[in-house]
């Protein structure tokens, strides 16, 4: 057992590891509930010994100490998905924010133009091999370990391990430090309101018996799920679930079985959830993970017939343009998967790409149905790729339509208080 030799070699405090971290260097940091706090923290007490380093990141739930504004000149944070914990920095430009595709980033990794220097990553323990698993997430931190210079590793006892592509050998690691605590977690929506209820049961509708499912967190897609229950042999391929998919597992409801691609498995890369999904996903046969570039390929994702993806957004104008990243020129999240899964859904058979928001938001003082986008706006989805848009007033199915169509089927499912305004503001652009 040479690897435990070596492993054992390499264990050292987390204060020693990040010594190995150097003014100008670009850290990578595990995304999600992979967050590998006592590393980040360990950096940050090096601030006085440290200039210029830039974090990469996707969102990452817990502490983000090098965000603060005093460490300015430290560390500057490159965010690929803006969480709530780096959101305030990226807005007010003391980091930066790249709109990018979530399959793109191993290639831009693997491709050298975002060289990675130092990898902080959070792993379960090794197995009897010398292999030690991502865990919670794969995502993209798989490509990152494997051409960082440095290898930094976290490692958790009460990570769970995970199956599938979703293995690092210990020689790969440099540094490993080890410690036994609960993993980050993310609790679901809780109680759902009226509004999500809606959205979920126009949503449910769209989805048939055996037909295989992406969705992602929060409280619209837990209503989803609620309408589910009474359906048969669904199957899951998405970037993320969480503890929703696993009652529904537990219920019967997901098989797998009438999969295209990956029968009998679900396939992800990464889950935000609580100790009943990370237990869940623990040396479970059924669950796959694989890194971002497989399984939001969207060419991948074309190949699993009758696929529902279902997307959120911030706002909806009237010719199906969708912002999903910002509220005006303010950052709020990224691209994600989004776009990968919508065009992938789009090109399968009978696949259909769902973006559900609420008609409304800060308390229906404002409509998400809108004329134009807000000025600064990023257009996420383009109106060219957008199938279906569903609000909890119904359905617009918006492919092959025209401008004028599509006014007359989003104004259709905006708020009604809002929709003589919508209309009005489309009669000044002669789309009706």
């Amino acid at each position: 057992m040479r690897w435990l030799e070596t492993y054992r070699s390499r264990i050292t405090s987390a204060e020693q590891a990040v010594k190995a971290v150097h003014s100008g260097n670009r850290v990578w940091v595990h995304a999600g509930c992979n967050n590998p706090e006592e590393l980040t923290s360990a950096l940050v007490g090096r601030a006085d010994e440290l200039r210029d380093v830039e974090i990469v990141h996707l969102m990452t739930l817990g502490r983000a100490d090098y965000t603060d504004p005093k460490y300015a000149g430290v560390f500057r944070c490159r965010s690929l998905f803006t969480g709530a914990n780096a959101r305030a920095a990226v807005n007010a430009g003391r980091a930066d924010y790249v709109p990018v595709f979530l399959s793109e980033i191993p290639s831009l990794i693997r491709s050298g133009v975002l060289e990675v220097d130092v990898a902080l990553i959070h792993l379960s323990p090794p197995d009897e091999h010398g292999f030690c698993s991502f865990g919670v997430g794969v995502e993209c931190t798989k490509a990152a370990a494997e051409h960082a210079r440095t290898v930094i590793a976290l490692v958790n006892k009460q990570m769970p391990r995970s199956l599938g592509d979703a293995f690092i050998s210990v020689n790969k690691l440099t540094h490993v430090v080890e410690i036994d605590r609960p993993i980050n977690e993310l609790p679901g929506a809780g109680t759902i309101g009226e509004t999500a209820r809606a959205i979920g049961g126009h949503v449910a509708s769209l989805i048939n018996d055996g037909d295989t499912l992406q969705m992602g967190i929060g409280e619209i897609p837990d209503a989803v799920l609620l309408f589910l229950k009474e359906k048969r042999h669904l199957g899951i391929h998405t970037e993320m679930f969480s503890d929703g998919v696993v009652e529904l597992f537990e219920g019967g409801v997901i098989t797998g079985e009438k999969k295209t691609l990956h029968p009998g498995k679900i396939v992800s890369s990464f889950v935000l959830g609580t100790k009943r999904t990370f237990d869940f996903l623990d040396n479970n046969p059924f669950v796959e993970f694989h890194p971002s570039d497989y399984v939001n390929d969207p060419f991948i994702i074309a190949r699993h017939d009758n696929i529902v993806a279902i997307n959120s957004a911030i706002s909806v104008d009237l010719t199906g343009q969708v912002n999903s990243d910002s509220i005006g020129s303010s950052v709020y999240s990224g691209f994600g998967g989004q776009v990968d899964f919508v065009r992938g859904a789009s090109r399968a058979r009978n696949g259909r790409p769902v973006i559900a928001l609420p008609s409304t938001a800060k308390g229906g003082k404002v409509s998400r149905i809108v004329p134009v986008l807000a000025e600064g706006a990023g257009v996420v989805t383009t109106r060219a790729d957008v199938r279906y848009v569903v609000t909890e007033h119904g359905v617009a199915q918006l492919f092959g339509k025209s401008l004028r169509e599509r006014a007359h089927a989003l104004i259709a499912i905006a708020q009604p208080e809002f929709r003589d305004q919508l209309t009005a503001e489309a009669k000044k652009r002669n789309l009706l």
